[in-house]
Parts: C-alpha cells; structure tokens; sequence
C-alpha cells in the first residue's frame, strides 16, 4: 500500500485526533466529563439538574421584560422559558469551550514534557466533553417542552447539522486560546466576560428584530446569534435548517479551524520553555 501523499497528511492532521489518537482523545473527553463531577453526591446527575438551574434563574430574572419581545409568547406558540433554553444549548457548549481553552496546556504541563504525547489533540476533548453537556442539556430541553408546550418538533432531527459549523469554530477557537494561554495567562480572566457579552448581545434574549436598527450590526456579527435561531427553527418552529447560510459557517469555521491548528502547532515550541 502507497504511503498517504504528504499534502493528504497535511490535510488531515486537525483530524488527527479522530483518525491517529481516536481511543486517547475519547479517553481524555471521559476524563473530563467525569473529573468535574468527582465527588458530588449527585455525580453525572449534575449535568442534567445544572441547566434546568440555570434556565429557573434566567427566566425569573429576563421572563418579565424579554417575554414580552418575542411574538412567538403572546400567540402562545411557545413559552419564553423553552424559547430561550433553546438558546442557552448553543452558548453553554460555546462558553465551555472559550472559558477552558486558555488553561488546556498549562493545565497539563506533563503532556508538554512527553515529547511522545501528541498535544495538539487536547482541543478534541475538550469539544467532546462540551458536546455532552449540550446533549444532556438537550434531553432536558426536549423534556420540558414536552410537559410545558406538549409537543416536540420532528425538525429537532435536523440540530446536529446545526451545530456542526459551531463545532469546528469552537475547534478553531481552543486551538488559538490554547497556544495564547501559554504566553498571555490574563485571557482566563477575559473569556468570561466574553462569554456573557457574546450571551447578550446575541438573540437569544431577544429576537433581532426588536433590536434597535443602530445596534442591530452587533447582534447580526455575533458568531451565536446565526446558530442560535437555527436551533430555534428546528427544535421550535418546525421549520428546516438554513442549508446554505450553514455551509458558509461551516466554510468559514473549517479556514479559522486549519489557521489555529498552525497557530498552535508554531507555538508549541515555546511551551516547554515558559511553562
């Protein structure tokens, strides 16, 4: 058998990890699915109880004011509590991997010192684990709706293929913040306030149409704010995915994803020398 041609490895070594290390990046996404809940009494129960916490809170503190902007509550086509959990799924996988991503290296300086371990990797199980709290967040989503609104759209097939461009910019994304951790420590202390302005200043507080014309740019750049009414479309509205709009997120997403994998892999020479 041919070896792969080197333009083909080049290719495909931001899928490395899926392709040459998949059983170390699961291992790893296990890991820290479970290390975050070792110890609590309630374990893994947590990743379920956790959302519908935070969706009591959101709702008692925006219900009253941001209710009232959505068209959607006062037709009784759904409550605000559904419409704006179907946008908390989309920021909590996108917060978890801004707000980890600076600290993937220098949490783990003994990856850096193995010169066997393939470090470019870690951004993978990051996404992963993210990617299981957005579906134990989903279930919870699709249990609510059921008992709150009593029904469930058959669309809700298609939120994979939503979240699939997200996906990959929040590959690109622990890639740049990753190398970025090493040298600049103070983003771990920026990425959450970003993460919070990119939560209001997206849609999923309120529909873009209710924004003033003047701020309405802002909400319109916010990379959430695209996804976030797709996911509304297709677990609320019954309606189908943004097919093309998708695919130039995608595109997009998978240029930024290729640039912070090269980011990152000229960066890492430096990493044992700071860290």
């Amino acid at each position: 058998m041919n070896a792969q041609p080197g333009w083909a490895r080049r290719a495909l070594r931001p899928l490395s990890a899926l392709t040459e290390h998949r059983s170390l990046t699961l291992e790893l996404a296990k890991r820290d699915v479970l290390g975050r809940y070792r110890g609590a009494s309630f374990g893994l129960l947590w990743s379920l109880i956790s959302p519908f916490l935070m969706l009591m809170i959101y709702t008692f503190a925006f219900g009253t004011v941001m209710g009232n902007r959505w068209p959607q509550v006062e037709q009784g086509g759904a409550s605000f509590s559904i419409i704006l959990f179907a946008a908390l799924i989309v920021h909590g996988f996108f917060s978890e991997v801004l707000n980890k991503a600076p600290t993937l290296v220098t949490a783990n300086p003994n990856f850096v010192k193995r010169v066997v371990f393939p470090i470019d990797i870690l951004p993978w199980p990051l996404v992963m684990s993210a990617l299981f709290h957005a579906g134990t967040t989903l279930l919870v989503f699709l249990a609510l709706r059921l008992v709150m609104d009593g029904q469930l759209a058959w669309t809700t097939l298609f939120f994979p293929l939503v979240m699939l461009p997200l996906v990959v910019l929040c590959l690109a994304i622990a890639w740049f913040l990753a190398a970025l951790g090493v040298y600049l420590r103070d983003i771990t202390q920026v990425t959450p306030l970003l993460s919070l302005a990119l939560l209001f200043l997206s849609t999923a507080m309120m529909p873009l149409e209710s924004v003033p014309d003047s701020y309405r740019w802002v909400f319109e750049y916010n990379p959430l704010s695209f996804i976030i009414d797709q996911a509304r479309a297709v677990l609320l509205w019954q309606q189908l995915p943004d097919a093309w709009g998708l695919l130039r997120y995608l595109a997009v997403a998978t240029g930024l994803a290729y640039l912070g994998r090269f980011f990152f892999a000229k960066a890492r020479s430096g990493f044992a020398d700071v860290l």
